[in-house]
Formats: structure tokens, C-alpha cells, sequence
């Protein structure tokens, strides 16, 4: 039964005890941690509010929480009118997920298995898509006859289009994703990547790309930014959304943050 409603102290306190021990840890704390704001920037923008939401690097769990509150806010239902869905390769870190979603109330069905091999949830289609991947991660499982890498081979020292790739693979039909991803992304090209990019862009899978302001992750000084993907950029029907096929939205948010001292806030 989901009990953020009023945002129990147990809960709270322990979504505060893992912003800080991802302060004092550094790169290795900011695995499993995505700064709260980067998260509302995501599901407030995908706005799940039915169906199932997945996250394939699920770190804490940060993203399916904040999918959950956003229905509540909503006056849904979180256990009839959504199904989430969580992976995460790192044993300690699924750990801390499935913790931090059972004192959440979220019930998720949370599998430890690196999603760049083949995974237990391969069957899986999502409405919506959640991912905070390692940035520019170079050493992952690399298999060029994978089926996902439809747009291309992603390169062997960079996974960076793996991950936006099988974001698309998981996605259904009329499914969105946001992926946030280093700045790279938006202009490398080395083996390939520049293909890969032109190919997903060309696809019409590419319905907005945000560069974040600096400094926002306690683990990389690197600029980050994000995907937003879908599968249907038409107006969906009764969804009444504007028709975006064929548009590309940039929006540059560099500027919209405000340092408000050298320890990272959460």
C-alpha cells in the first residue's frame, strides 16, 4: 500500500540520509543518487500518470518514488493506476533500492542484472522510461548482434547511445523516456556516435533535449543534459497533446540554476 501521501518521517529521513551519504561518498555515493531536482525535471515533464514506468539503472530508487508521489499529486491512485519496474547491477545499491522503496510503500518489481546484456525484463514495454546512467561509461557489455542497437552499433569505450537505445527498445508504442546523459552526447562522434545521433533524430524519436545547469551532480564536474524521447509525437487522441512530428525542442538551461554554495544540496 503507497503511504507518501503525507510523507511519513521514515521515509523522509531516509531519502535525506542517502542524498548525504552521496555527498560525503563522491563518485561512488553519486552512482546510486540523482539530485532531487533532476528527477522532478523528468517526471514532471513525462508526467506518468498510468501504466508502467520503468528505470533500467535504478540506483536508490529516486525515480520510481517520485513517479508515485507525482500520481498521488495528481489524485490517482499509485498501486491501481501504475506497475513499476526497477534493475540495477550493483548488489549493495539494489539493496538500498529495494529499502528505500518498501519504506516508500512503492511495490516494485526491482531485478539486480546489468540491462546492457540480456536481462530478465527483455520482454518489458513501458510507458515511460526513467534513466540516470553512468555517464560516458566505457567498460559494459558490448554485443554488436544485440537487436536493440537499431540506429547503430554503439562503440565499445562509450555506452552513452547503448543506454538512450535500449531506453527506445523498452519503450511502447505510445511511450516516452528521459535519459540524462553527459553534454557529450549532443555532439561526439566518434565511432559512429554521430550516426547513431542523426539516425535516432531522423527517426523522429527525439522530442526534446534540455542542457542543465553546472555543477548539479556530486559525482562529475562534467555538464549533463536530457533526453526526452517518444515513440508518438502526434496528438494521441483524447490525450490532447500538440502534434510534434517532425519537431525537435531545444532548450538550454545552463543559466536557470543558482550556485547556492560548494556542498552539492539535494
Amino acid at each position: 500500500m503507497f503511504t507518501l501521501l503525507e510523507e511519513p518521517l521514515d521515509a523522509a529521513s531516509y531519502e535525506n540520509l542517502l542524498g548525504e551519504f552521496a555527498r560525503f561518498e563522491g563518485k561512488k555515493g553519486g552512482e546510486f543518487h540523482t539530485p532531487r531536482s533532476v528527477v522532478r525535471l523528468l517526471v514532471e515533464t513525462l508526467q506518468p500518470e498510468r501504466g508502467r514506468v520503468y528505470d533500467p539503472c535504478c540506483g536508490s530508487g529516486g525515480m520510481l518514488i517520485q513517479a508515485a508521489r507525482f500520481v498521488v499529486e495528481r489524485g490517482g491512485d499509485p498501486d491501481a493506476d501504475m506497475a513499476y519496474y526497477g534493475q540495477e547491477v550493483n548488489t549493495g545499491t539494489w539493496q538500498l533500492a529495494r529499502m528505500n522503496l518498501h519504506v516508500n510503500g512503492v511495490p516494485a518489481d526491482l531485478r539486480r542484472a546489468d540491462v546492457l546484456e540480456p536481462h530478465p525484463n527483455a520482454r518489458l514495454k513501458a510507458d515511460w522510461v526513467l534513466a540516470n546512467p553512468p555517464f560516458n561509461m566505457r567498460d559494459w557489455a558490448r554485443i554488436e548482434e544485440d537487436l536493440r542497437w537499431r540506429y547503430g552499433v554503439p562503440p565499445r569505450t562509450n555506452a552513452n547511445f547503448a543506454w538512450l537505445q535500449h531506453a527506445v527498445d523498452k519503450l511502447s508504442d505510445q511511450g516516452s523516456a528521459g535519459v540524462v546523459l553527459a553534454n557529450g552526447s549532443l555532439s561526439s562522434k566518434q565511432m559512429g556516435e554521430g550516426e547513431i545521433r542523426r539516425a535516432m533524430v531522423e527517426g523522429d524519436l527525439v522530442a526534446c533535449v534540455v542542457a542543465l545547469p553546472a555543477q548539479l551532480f556530486s559525482s562529475t564536474l562534467m555538464s549533463a543534459c536530457v533526453w526526452f524521447l517518444t515513440k508518438d509525437k502526434s496528438q494521441q487522441g483524447a490525450a490532447g497533446l500538440t502534434d510534434r512530428r517532425g519537431q525537435t525542442l531545444f532548450i538550454d538551461a545552463r543559466a536557470m540554476g543558482d550556485m547556492v554554495g560548494r556542498v552539492i544540496a539535494y
